[in-house]
């Protein structure tokens, strides 16, 4: 009788297959799971379709990348608004002055 997996494992695995294009029998060779339930796995992620929330700790490279981008895209959006704020504070006292 084979290992049961958890469902967070499960969906990483179908995360890694779908989202990264990572093939499956690499990842059967990494995991030591087979081949064909990985196969299973996969068709059933694919037909569910619906976007699936991301579990803690298992995002793929893939999600980082992209929470990466958001953050210091958001950082130097701080930064040009905080640049700004300086200009106005300095043109309001010199102005009270």
């Amino acid at each position: 009788m084979g290992k049961h997996q958890t469902h967070e494992f499960k969906v990483y695995i179908c995360r890694l297959v779908v989202e990264e294009g990572r093939k499956m029998t690499e990842l059967s060779y990494e995991t030591g799971v087979a081949l064909s339930t990985i196969r299973k796995w996969v068709a059933k992620y694919r037909q569910a379709s619906k976007e699936i929330r991301l579990e803690e700790g298992m995002a793929t490279p893939k999600d980082i990348e992209k929470r990466l981008r958001q953050a210091e895209k958001e950082v130097e959006d701080l930064k040009q608004e905080n640049e700004i704020l300086k200009k106005a504070m300095h043109v309001f006292a010199k102005s009270q002055s």
